[in-house]
Protein backbone atom coordinates (compact mmCIF):
# COMPACT_ATOMS: atom_id res chain seq x y z
CA UNK A 1 0.00 0.00 0.00
CA UNK A 2 1.29 3.75 -0.61
CA UNK A 3 2.75 5.70 2.27
CA UNK A 4 -0.27 8.56 3.29
CA UNK A 5 0.45 11.92 4.52
CA UNK A 6 0.28 11.94 8.11
CA UNK A 7 -0.91 14.95 9.75
CA UNK A 8 -2.93 15.54 13.06
CA UNK A 9 -6.33 14.35 13.99
CA UNK A 10 -8.66 16.63 15.37
CA UNK A 11 -10.64 16.37 18.35
CA UNK A 12 -14.70 16.95 18.43
CA UNK A 13 -16.61 18.16 21.23
CA UNK A 14 -20.69 18.56 21.05
CA UNK A 15 -22.55 20.27 23.75
CA UNK A 16 -26.04 19.99 24.46
CA UNK A 17 -27.10 19.55 20.84
CA UNK A 18 -30.89 19.74 20.01
CA UNK A 19 -32.35 19.27 16.19
CA UNK A 20 -36.15 19.19 15.62
CA UNK A 21 -37.88 18.87 12.25
CA UNK A 22 -41.23 19.53 12.11
CA UNK A 23 -41.74 19.97 15.71
CA UNK A 24 -40.39 16.30 16.36
CA UNK A 25 -37.25 16.88 18.49
CA UNK A 26 -34.92 14.29 16.82
CA UNK A 27 -31.74 15.42 18.77
CA UNK A 28 -32.38 15.89 22.87
CA UNK A 29 -29.37 17.53 24.72
CA UNK A 30 -26.55 15.22 22.87
CA UNK A 31 -23.16 15.20 24.71
CA UNK A 32 -19.98 13.56 23.57
CA UNK A 33 -16.37 13.68 23.12
CA UNK A 34 -14.10 12.59 20.04
CA UNK A 35 -10.79 12.05 20.57
CA UNK A 36 -8.07 13.42 17.90
CA UNK A 37 -7.05 10.12 15.63
CA UNK A 38 -9.76 7.56 17.33
CA UNK A 39 -12.32 5.20 15.91
CA UNK A 40 -15.36 6.50 17.48
CA UNK A 41 -18.77 4.38 16.62
CA UNK A 42 -22.14 5.92 17.49
CA UNK A 43 -24.52 2.79 17.76
CA UNK A 44 -28.66 2.96 18.38
CA UNK A 45 -31.62 2.12 16.39
CA UNK A 46 -33.24 3.09 13.63
CA UNK A 47 -34.46 6.22 13.84
CA UNK A 48 -32.40 7.15 17.11
CA UNK A 49 -30.93 10.07 15.85
CA UNK A 50 -27.74 8.69 14.66
CA UNK A 51 -27.78 9.97 10.82
CA UNK A 52 -28.82 13.77 12.41
CA UNK A 53 -26.00 13.89 14.59
CA UNK A 54 -23.66 12.29 11.78
CA UNK A 55 -24.55 15.37 9.82
CA UNK A 56 -24.11 18.10 12.18
CA UNK A 57 -20.96 17.00 12.43
CA UNK A 58 -19.75 17.55 9.20
CA UNK A 59 -21.89 20.65 8.55
CA UNK A 60 -24.58 19.81 6.82
CA UNK A 61 -27.35 20.78 9.68
CA UNK A 62 -26.96 23.41 11.70
CA UNK A 63 -28.44 22.64 15.20
CA UNK A 64 -31.11 24.46 17.02
CA UNK A 65 -28.84 24.73 20.29
CA UNK A 66 -26.28 23.70 21.39
CA UNK A 67 -22.10 24.14 20.31
CA UNK A 68 -19.58 21.76 18.58
CA UNK A 69 -15.91 22.42 19.03
CA UNK A 70 -12.83 21.11 17.23
CA UNK A 71 -9.82 21.38 18.58
CA UNK A 72 -11.62 23.52 21.28
CA UNK A 73 -12.77 26.06 18.60
CA UNK A 74 -16.78 26.70 19.09
CA UNK A 75 -17.43 26.06 15.36
CA UNK A 76 -20.92 26.62 12.80
CA UNK A 77 -21.97 24.42 10.06
CA UNK A 78 -20.22 26.56 7.62
CA UNK A 79 -17.06 26.84 9.17
CA UNK A 80 -16.94 22.89 9.22
CA UNK A 81 -17.09 22.72 5.92
CA UNK A 82 -14.84 25.58 5.06
CA UNK A 83 -12.15 25.41 7.97
CA UNK A 84 -11.62 21.55 8.14
CA UNK A 85 -10.76 18.99 5.81
CA UNK A 86 -13.87 16.04 6.58
CA UNK A 87 -14.68 13.54 4.12
CA UNK A 88 -18.08 11.32 4.13
CA UNK A 89 -18.61 7.75 3.09
CA UNK A 90 -22.13 6.98 1.96
CA UNK A 91 -23.99 4.23 3.07
CA UNK A 92 -24.47 3.12 -0.73
CA UNK A 93 -21.43 4.31 -1.75
CA UNK A 94 -23.00 7.25 -3.53
CA UNK A 95 -20.77 6.40 -6.55
CA UNK A 96 -21.76 8.25 -10.04
CA UNK A 97 -22.23 5.26 -12.47
CA UNK A 98 -22.01 7.21 -15.42
CA UNK A 99 -18.18 7.54 -14.43
CA UNK A 100 -15.60 4.99 -14.37
CA UNK A 101 -13.67 3.98 -10.88
CA UNK A 102 -10.83 6.05 -11.36
CA UNK A 103 -13.06 9.00 -12.24
CA UNK A 104 -15.03 8.52 -9.33
CA UNK A 105 -12.11 8.79 -7.18
CA UNK A 106 -10.59 11.57 -8.49
CA UNK A 107 -13.73 13.39 -9.19
CA UNK A 108 -13.07 16.02 -6.30
CA UNK A 109 -9.35 17.29 -7.40
CA UNK A 110 -10.86 17.33 -10.96
CA UNK A 111 -14.06 19.17 -10.06
CA UNK A 112 -11.97 21.71 -8.04
CA UNK A 113 -8.77 21.79 -10.26
CA UNK A 114 -6.42 21.18 -7.63
CA UNK A 115 -4.19 19.45 -9.55
CA UNK A 116 -2.89 18.59 -12.97
CA UNK A 117 -4.50 15.24 -14.51
CA UNK A 118 -1.21 13.45 -14.75
CA UNK A 119 -1.01 14.39 -10.39
CA UNK A 120 -4.47 13.07 -10.26
CA UNK A 121 -4.11 10.08 -12.24
CA UNK A 122 -1.20 8.87 -9.74
CA UNK A 123 -2.93 10.36 -6.75
CA UNK A 124 -6.50 8.32 -7.53
CA UNK A 125 -3.50 5.19 -8.13
CA UNK A 126 -1.78 5.58 -4.83
CA UNK A 127 -5.91 5.32 -3.33
CA UNK A 128 -7.71 2.59 -4.64
CA UNK A 129 -4.07 0.42 -4.31
CA UNK A 130 -4.28 1.71 -0.75
CA UNK A 131 -7.49 0.04 -0.34
CA UNK A 132 -6.67 -2.92 -2.69
CA UNK A 133 -8.56 -1.93 -6.05
CA UNK A 134 -5.95 -0.62 -8.14
CA UNK A 135 -6.83 -3.17 -11.02
CA UNK A 136 -10.53 -1.88 -10.71
CA UNK A 137 -9.45 1.90 -11.64
CA UNK A 138 -11.20 1.30 -15.61
CA UNK A 139 -14.35 -0.35 -14.02
CA UNK A 140 -17.60 0.72 -14.03
CA UNK A 141 -19.36 0.90 -10.56
CA UNK A 142 -22.01 -1.52 -11.83
CA UNK A 143 -19.25 -4.08 -12.42
CA UNK A 144 -18.20 -3.94 -8.76
CA UNK A 145 -19.41 -5.61 -5.63
CA UNK A 146 -21.28 -3.94 -2.64
CA UNK A 147 -18.17 -4.45 -0.97
CA UNK A 148 -16.05 -2.97 -3.59
CA UNK A 149 -18.38 0.03 -3.89
CA UNK A 150 -17.69 0.41 -0.27
CA UNK A 151 -13.68 0.27 -0.77
CA UNK A 152 -13.92 2.59 -3.75
CA UNK A 153 -16.08 5.54 -1.44
CA UNK A 154 -12.99 5.10 0.98
CA UNK A 155 -10.47 5.65 -1.46
CA UNK A 156 -12.37 8.55 -2.82
CA UNK A 157 -12.99 9.97 0.60
CA UNK A 158 -8.70 9.73 1.37
CA UNK A 159 -8.13 11.59 -2.03
CA UNK A 160 -8.77 15.15 0.33
CA UNK A 161 -6.50 13.28 2.84
CA UNK A 162 -9.38 14.78 5.33
CA UNK A 163 -8.92 15.23 8.97
CA UNK A 164 -11.85 13.46 9.92
CA UNK A 165 -13.67 10.18 8.07
CA UNK A 166 -17.02 9.97 9.00
CA UNK A 167 -18.74 6.67 7.90
CA UNK A 168 -22.70 5.97 7.63
CA UNK A 169 -23.73 2.76 8.02
CA UNK A 170 -20.15 1.14 5.79
CA UNK A 171 -21.48 -1.92 6.33
CA UNK A 172 -24.94 -2.12 5.20
CA UNK A 173 -26.28 -4.77 3.03
CA UNK A 174 -22.69 -6.31 3.00
CA UNK A 175 -22.12 -9.71 3.65
CA UNK A 176 -19.88 -11.06 6.42
CA UNK A 177 -17.09 -11.13 4.78
CA UNK A 178 -16.88 -8.12 3.21
CA UNK A 179 -17.97 -6.24 6.69
CA UNK A 180 -14.86 -8.01 7.63
CA UNK A 181 -12.84 -6.34 4.71
CA UNK A 182 -14.71 -2.69 5.28
CA UNK A 183 -13.55 -3.02 9.19
CA UNK A 184 -10.23 -3.95 8.55
CA UNK A 185 -10.01 -0.86 5.95
CA UNK A 186 -10.99 1.45 8.65
CA UNK A 187 -8.37 0.32 11.05
CA UNK A 188 -5.69 -0.02 8.36
CA UNK A 189 -6.29 3.65 8.12
CA UNK A 190 -6.08 4.37 12.05
CA UNK A 191 -2.51 2.86 12.03
CA UNK A 192 -1.28 4.42 8.96
CA UNK A 193 -2.18 8.19 9.53
CA UNK A 194 -3.63 9.85 12.11
CA UNK A 195 -7.08 10.32 10.85
CA UNK A 196 -10.34 10.88 13.42
CA UNK A 197 -12.79 8.28 12.26
CA UNK A 198 -16.43 8.51 13.45
CA UNK A 199 -18.75 5.33 12.28
CA UNK A 200 -22.44 5.01 12.65
CA UNK A 201 -23.53 1.65 12.34
CA UNK A 202 -25.37 -0.89 14.40
CA UNK A 203 -23.51 -3.71 13.21
CA UNK A 204 -22.42 -4.83 16.17
CA UNK A 205 -19.34 -6.99 15.22
CA UNK A 206 -18.00 -3.95 13.17
CA UNK A 207 -18.77 -1.62 16.19
CA UNK A 208 -16.91 -4.08 18.81
CA UNK A 209 -14.21 -4.88 16.30
CA UNK A 210 -12.82 -1.63 15.31
CA UNK A 211 -14.05 0.78 18.03
CA UNK A 212 -11.64 2.71 20.32
CA UNK A 213 -14.84 4.28 22.24
CA UNK A 214 -18.39 3.76 21.82
CA UNK A 215 -21.57 6.05 21.81
CA UNK A 216 -25.07 4.20 22.34
CA UNK A 217 -27.91 6.83 21.04
CA UNK A 218 -31.77 6.43 21.45
CA UNK A 219 -34.34 8.87 20.77
CA UNK A 220 -32.12 11.63 20.77
CA UNK A 221 -29.63 11.16 23.43
CA UNK A 222 -26.79 9.40 24.36
CA UNK A 223 -27.15 6.42 26.96
CA UNK A 224 -23.46 5.76 27.45
CA UNK A 225 -20.24 6.11 26.23
CA UNK A 226 -17.31 4.47 26.98
CA UNK A 227 -14.71 1.29 25.43
CA UNK A 228 -16.33 -1.89 23.95
CA UNK A 229 -15.98 -3.59 27.38
CA UNK A 230 -17.70 -0.75 28.89
CA UNK A 231 -20.40 -0.56 26.88
CA UNK A 232 -20.60 -4.24 26.91
CA UNK A 233 -20.82 -4.12 30.98
CA UNK A 234 -23.14 -0.92 31.19
CA UNK A 235 -26.31 -2.03 33.43
CA UNK A 236 -28.64 -0.19 31.37
CA UNK A 237 -31.73 -2.28 30.30
CA UNK A 238 -32.06 -0.23 26.96
CA UNK A 239 -28.65 -0.46 26.14
CA UNK A 240 -28.44 -4.23 26.68
CA UNK A 241 -31.91 -4.41 24.89
CA UNK A 242 -30.08 -3.00 21.68
CA UNK A 243 -26.91 -4.98 22.34
CA UNK A 244 -29.02 -8.58 22.15
CA UNK A 245 -31.34 -7.37 19.42
CA UNK A 246 -31.63 -10.38 17.10
CA UNK A 247 -31.41 -7.76 14.07
CA UNK A 248 -32.01 -10.83 11.35
CA UNK A 249 -35.06 -11.51 12.92
CA UNK A 250 -36.31 -7.99 13.56
CA UNK A 251 -35.77 -7.47 9.39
Amino acid sequence: MSSLNNHPGVGLVVRGLHKSFGGQPVLNGVDLEVKPGEIFVIMGPSGSGKSVLLKHLIGLEEPDAGEIFINGEQVTAPEIVSKYRMALVFQSGALLNSLTVGENVGLYLTEHRLKSLEEIQQIVVEKLADVGLKDAIHKMPSELSGGMRKRVAIARALVSEPQVILYDEPTSELDPLSSVIIGEEILDLKKRIHVTSIVVSHDRDLAFGVADRIAVINEGKILTVGTPDEVKRFNDPLVQKFLHIDFKREN
